[in-house]
């Protein structure tokens, strides 16, 4: 059994060296590069549609590649640090302010770029995250910053990711939608009845600017 394993990944290596080689005249080499930017996100649930009611300012920043599998077409991994959740306007009783919701992550996304021309793009994928930390402040008549505990929230999180780049080498710029499939937060026992809060789910758009290093 170990003799015809060895022997499937030799025939692998083989085979994938030869396409490799194959595609090296035409296709050009790996790109290596940093990005950042600004995010607009905001929680939404099942039974809700996704506003822009109680978005939420913050931003993306990290690195990424992009491997060429064919003319023009590149698998683009990033690594990033991004923030998200919701904030909320209130006044109630003549006690008015904004409570913010902050979830901060290690985000790392997959992606197909498709080259549709020389300085236009589209890119399609999904995205994995690990939630760092998470808290709770609020500003104005009431003002507090909380730690959260982190583990009172699902601690991973995965979703739907595409958007639009213009590329202007070796700067790009561009706008990219990030659909969360999973929920926050974790199921709780109260009462006889099992609930999760917040019943909700991540949705972020993002603004950025990358800087290719090679």
């Amino acid at each position: 059994m170990q003799s015809n394993f060895l022997y499937a990944l030799s025939l692998f290596m083989m085979t994938s060296f030869g396409v490799v080689s194959a595609q090296s005249s035409t296709v050009v080499g790996p790109e290596f590069g940093i990005k950042g930017g600004v995010n607009m996100s905001n929680l939404y649930s099942d039974s809700d549609d996704i506003d822009d009611e109680n978005a939420l300012w913050g931003f993306n920043a990290g690195i990424f590649a992009a491997f060429p599998i064919a003319d023009k077409v590149f698998i683009q991994p990033e690594i990033l640090y991004t923030t998200k959740g919701a904030e909320l306007d209130y006044n109630v009783a003549g006690v008015a302010g904004t409570n913010k919701f902050k979830l901060n992550y290690i985000e790392v996304p997959l992606l197909v770029r498709f080259n549709l021309t020389e300085n236009f793009n589209v890119h399609v994928g999904g995205y994995a995250s690990y939630l760092v930390n998470a808290k709770l402040t609020g500003e104005g008549d009431i003002e507090f910053d909380d730690e959260l505990d982190a583990d009172d929230f699902e601690r991973f999180d995965a979703g739907l990711s595409a958007g639009v780049g213009l590329d202007f080498n070796p700067i790009s710029i561009g706008l990219r939608y990030n659909y969360g499939l999973t929920t926050i937060g974790k199921e709780r026992e109260a009462f006889g009845n099992t609930y999760t809060f917040p019943d909700a789910k991540n949705s972020n758009l993002s603004l950025y600017l990358a800087y290719k290093l090679n």
